[in-house]
């Protein structure tokens, strides 16, 4: 099981405000902005919610789930341990899929909402959901209406888009999970 670093958050709800103010054509504000402002905008998902962003390191990624968050390209960088031969001292094409790696990403706020889709879904693999859920519980204790908004791609959308669906969609827990996304206190 990998573990993760957090390491930081850059930005501020004050900065994201700003920006949304800007777009308006108003002022720039003395107040900090409502959680239920921060909900609003987050499910809107308005363009001033990229200034907030997140850095944080896997530790221990098997690779082959490295190569699935890689796979996400807008909003977010990567860096990940080489296996380079040259590097390691270990010839790179004996290197086992599950070898373990670090793998280090900053990403803003949309996007770590729009990885949370693909990868809290039930279509993805179990360890990439496990990756995924620690940088989402990692953020939820800084920024608990963000962490609300990373759900699956059903609760985002109100049905499941997949060709093959895995049948959450259709139960009690589902429709009370798209009520609490929804719902904006």
């Amino acid at each position: 099981m990998p573990k993760i670093k957090f390491m930081n958050v850059s930005g501020s709800w004050r900065s994201v405000a700003d920006a949304a103010r800007t777009t308006i054509r108003q002022e720039e504000g003395e107040k900090e902005p409502s959680s239920k402002w921060k909900k609003r905008i987050l499910l809107s998902e308005h363009s001033p919610i990229r200034k907030l962003c997140f850095n944080w390191k896997w530790l221990d990624l098997p690779y082959w789930v490295s190569v699935h968050f890689v796979r996400h390209k807008f909003g977010i960088e990567h860096f990940v341990s080489t296996q380079r031969t040259d590097r390691t001292g270990e010839d790179r094409t004996c290197a086992r899929q599950d070898a373990p790696v670090m793998h280090e990403c900053f990403a803003n706020a949309q996007t770590v909402m729009f990885i949370s889709r693909r990868r809290l879904c039930s279509q993805a693999s179990k360890e990439t959901r496990e990756a995924w859920k620690l940088v989402v519980d990692a953020i939820k204790e800084k920024e608990p209406e963000l962490g609300e908004c990373c759900v699956p791609e059903c609760v985002y959308r109100g049905f499941c888009p997949e060709f093959k669906p895995c049948g959450y969609s259709q139960t009690e827990a589902f429709k009370e999970a798209v009520a609490k996304y929804r719902e904006v206190k």
